[in-house]
């Protein structure tokens, strides 16, 4: 019966078309607005839409999201044809560039406008059955619920949005490789102090083969251009992730791994792909004891009744935690070096890896 529900609700979900999501300028005057420049390889539709269609020839456009004003922490509230910006995340300003020149332009004008030391770019890669309107909502809800500083970018790929194209997804992933290679150019161009590269789900795998092929041509690229990784519940099959590092001079720092192992979705992606284990799973770090990376375990911050596929973005007691990222992190080097600061036990070091268990009693000492 579990398995019937969780399947029919799935399909059910197929039913909806998840790429309305019109664009209203009221909503301008209603929530907190978030500006999001966007690049992507999905076609634009003759509706003005950008859907599951591929296209060689990136878009660039700004993209400004309302926050409603009920907007509670953890949460992406909106409505498919016909939102409420009091209550929906909305997008109430969309303009396209002209190519990369004015993309670059424009969005150094955004970064120059920043203090000095918030002149980062979060560049988010969204992951499997993501509609255009689902990336470009989790990016404003981040930088809003986390309180990011700089200036976020979202690059989205060309995902079918429906939960039984995971072959499809897969392959516009790969499909995209030399656009995001071709965005982080355009990023740097641009005059960012730092450049954070963030992903999600089977997002993580694009970027993972873009910064590979990058490596390939330039050794060291990726520590020299990069503010640090973070890949959250990385698809990834961990044989395949070891050989993508082997292609690594040097890893960007940091470079984090949001694990859980109440990762229900992840879970059902190591037995669609025949796969013992996927990254986003792991919390032993002498699997990855060669490389200098944070494991970050957030499995109890899922119960068993979530998917638990973005815990990171969804669970209001972690995000109140990792608000307090500096504090955390101040607290986590002093652990790592006397074994203070941090509950007894959550920091675990193997070789170069690190693992850092955390959890909803966590506390943080000055």
């Amino acid at each position: 019966m579990r398995r019937f529900i969780f399947v029919a609700v799935f399909f059910l979900a197929a039913c909806v078309d998840r790429t309305l999501a019109p664009v209203m300028p009221g909503a301008l005057a209603v929530g907190t607005i978030h500006p999001v420049f966007v690049a992507t390889t999905r076609a634009k539709e003759a509706d003005g839409s950008f859907g599951r269609n591929r296209t060689l020839d990136m878009q660039y456009l700004e993209t400004k999201v309302s926050v409603p004003p009920q907007h509670k922490r953890g949460q992406i509230k909106h409505q498919f044809g016909n939102p409420d910006p009091e209550t929906d995340f909305v997008i109430a300003s969309q303009d396209s560039f002209a190519g990369s020149a004015e993309f670059r332009r424009e969005l150094k004008g955004q970064i120059t406008a920043q203090p000095a030391q918030e002149r980062d770019v979060i560049l988010y890669v969204h992951g499997y059955y993501n509609s255009y309107s689902d990336g470009v909502f989790r990016a404003a809800q981040l930088k809003h619920d986390l309180d990011l500083p700089g200036t976020v970018v979202h690059f989205s790929w060309p995902s079918a949005a429906t939960p039984l194209a995971y072959t499809y997804d897969r392959d516009s992933m790969l499909f995209s490789r030399d656009a995001l290679e071709q965005l982080l150019n355009d990023i740097r161009a641009s005059g960012a102090r730092r450049i954070i590269l963030m992903g999600h789900s089977l997002g993580t795998m694009l970027i993972m083969e873009t910064l590979r092929q990058i490596e390939i041509k330039q050794p060291g690229w990726s520590a020299r251009s990069l503010g640090g990784v973070i890949l959250i519940s990385p698809d990834i099959d961990v044989d395949l992730f070891k050989s993508q590092m082997h292609r690594f001079a040097s890893l960007p720092k940091p470079f984090a791994i949001f694990v859980s192992q109440k990762d229900r979705a992840l879970q059902l992606s190591a037995r669609v792909n025949g796969s013992a284990n996927r990254l986003g799973t792991v919390t032993d770090p002498a699997e990855l004891a060669d490389y200098e990376v944070t494991l970050i375990d957030v499995s109890e911050f899922s119960s068993n009744r979530e998917v638990g596929h973005f815990t990171v973005g969804t669970s209001p007691a972690l995000i109140a935690i990792l608000n307090r990222s500096t504090e955390l992190d101040s607290a986590f080097q002093r652990d790592r070096a006397g074994r203070t600061g941090l509950l007894q036990g959550t920091v675990i070091t193997v070789q170069n890896a690190t693992q850092l268990i955390l959890s909803p009693g966590l506390v943080v000492q000055n």
